[in-house]
């Protein structure tokens, strides 16, 4: 879906993508933001406070517009601020190891838990059509404003998803449309951040701002005229994408067996390996053993959301989006002259204005919809 979309709208999409400046962007990365914090039903006030401190630790460095050093308490280290892959690992690595050292199932106890099927019900295809079909143009939009990103996508979708869902109950129980939505959307992303990168030289993440570097080695300059230069570059990468996921399909297929088995290592092996990767990982990404420090303040606050029940997702979105927000926020308060005037900069800012505030009222709304609904049930009866 996302790769017929790269043919047909890749020229529109970019020219669209143009039309926005830092007020749309930040209005943009709040609006994910306030979808995600939507997210955690009967507990939104928590999913503040996570995203809060997500927002707090991104503000750590040098200030990028003035150049005052913010919270580095005089370690050099902290001066480019906190990578926020250090904060996920020991978020999601280290506070889950430290969380399941707590007894609270026997080994018996575990062994009886059935993994299930590896393929896919009539009756699960049938839930996962609606998701795939939602979240793929919605990833694939995301991916073409530079800087969004698949994690942005991926939580976007899984928000949309688990709203319109009649079985909230099931997300993060094994759901499959938590499943097949953040995946499609990643997917789409990933395609998506092509188009700025082969038709405006501008990088849409990561991976493709590797390949505008490898294509400018090459001596190949990305931008308007690659279309009418070498049409046969593009149409080769898009050629490449069809193939490599019909490859990666036959991989997944052969190796969904093999992967299943990794869920059946004892916790006594597992544990270990996860900790020295951890700290492999964080030591690698600024070769400085304060991130060992980072890493384990990290798992200690994961495992003390984890038993106080505090949302991760809103903590971790804010960290990765928190650094662009914020610049983006002051660009516009500079351009405007107010930051009440960002709300209303375009039709775009305007729009996406309305979606966060739909978005933080969704839950109330939702909940008077059942309750009228619920009366209206009692009174014919």
């Amino acid at each position: 879906m996302a790769i017929f979309g790269f043919i047909f709208l890749a020229i529109p999409l970019a020219q669209f993508a143009l039309n926005f400046g830092p007020a749309e962007y930040f209005m943009l990365f709040l609006f994910t933001l306030s979808a995600v914090v939507a997210l955690s039903t009967g507990k939104m006030v928590k999913g503040f406070v996570a995203m809060f401190i997500g927002l707090a630790i991104s503000t750590v460095g040098i200030d990028l517009q003035s150049g005052v050093h913010r919270f580095t308490f005089g370690v050099p280290h902290f001066t480019d601020g906190i990578h926020f892959i250090v904060i996920i690992i020991g978020i999601y690595a280290l506070g889950e190891v430290l969380y399941n050292m707590f007894p609270r199932k026997t080994d018996q106890q575990s062994k009886k838990q059935s993994i299930g099927s590896k393929w896919f019900t009539k009756e699960q295809w049938k839930r996962s059509l609606g998701p795939i079909f939602r979240s793929g143009p919605l990833g694939f939009f995301l991916g073409v404003l530079p800087g969004s990103g698949g994690t942005i996508s991926s939580l976007l979708a899984y928000s949309t998803e688990k709203q319109l869902s009649k079985r909230k109950d099931e997300f993060g129980k094994g759901a499959v449309e938590g499943l097949v939505a953040p995946e499609s959307a990643n997917s789409s992303a990933a395609v998506g951040s092509l188009i700025p990168m082969l038709t405006m030289g501008i990088p849409g993440s990561g991976t493709t701002a590797v390949m505008l570097g490898a294509l400018v080695m090459i001596g190949i300059t990305p931008g308007p005229l690659l279309f009418e230069n070498s049409p046969d570059l593009v149409w080769t990468l898009i050629n490449s994408m069809f193939i490599g996921n019909l490859i990666l399909v036959i991989i997944n297929i052969l190796m969904v067996g093999l992967l299943i088995k990794i869920l059946r290592t004892p916790a006594n092996v597992l544990y270990p390996i996860v900790l020295v990767l951890s700290f492999i990982g964080a030591y690698t990404l600024g070769y400085s053993t304060i991130d060992f420090y980072l890493l384990i303040a990290a798992g200690l606050l994961g495992l003390l959301m984890r038993v106080l029940d505090y949302p991760v997702a809103p903590l971790i979105l804010a960290l990765i989006v928190g650094g662009e927000m914020e610049q983006n926020m002051r660009r516009a308060s500079i351009i405007y002259e107010s930051p009440q005037a960002i709300f209303f900069a375009s039709p775009i800012a305007t729009t996406l204005f309305c979606l966060t505030l739909l978005s933080l009222c969704s839950p109330l709304i939702v909940k008077l919809f059942k309750r009228r609904k619920g009366k209206g049930t009692g009174v014919s009866m």
